[in-house]
């Protein structure tokens, strides 16, 4: 499975803007309509590569003081490990 590591911006939240979303028990960040500004990305082949690279990306100071993140997003769907129409019971 391929996957992608991004270093984004983290975006400052206004205290009503979370209160808000506390509140209305929605979400204060919604990366599908608002993503993050990206500032690295990296492509590896499996996960162990992508966990090395985001360990690596997360030494960045200003990940390390909280002003950027590292996300790892799985590229390809996931394979099932089971095939067949059954449950776990095996009905």
């Amino acid at each position: 499975m391929r996957f992608l590591i991004v270093r984004t911006d983290v975006r400052a939240a206004a205290d009503v803007d979370i209160a808000a979303a506390w509140a209305g028990g929605g979400h204060l960040r919604d990366e599908t309509t608002a993503p993050e500004p990206r500032r690295q990305v990296v492509h590896a082949e499996d996960r162990d590569a992508a966990m090395h690279l985001a360990r690596a990306l997360a030494s960045v100071g200003a990940v390390r003081s909280g002003r950027q993140r590292v996300k790892v997003l799985p590229l390809d769907a996931p394979r099932h490990r089971w095939r067949g129409l059954t449950d776990d019971r095996g009905s």
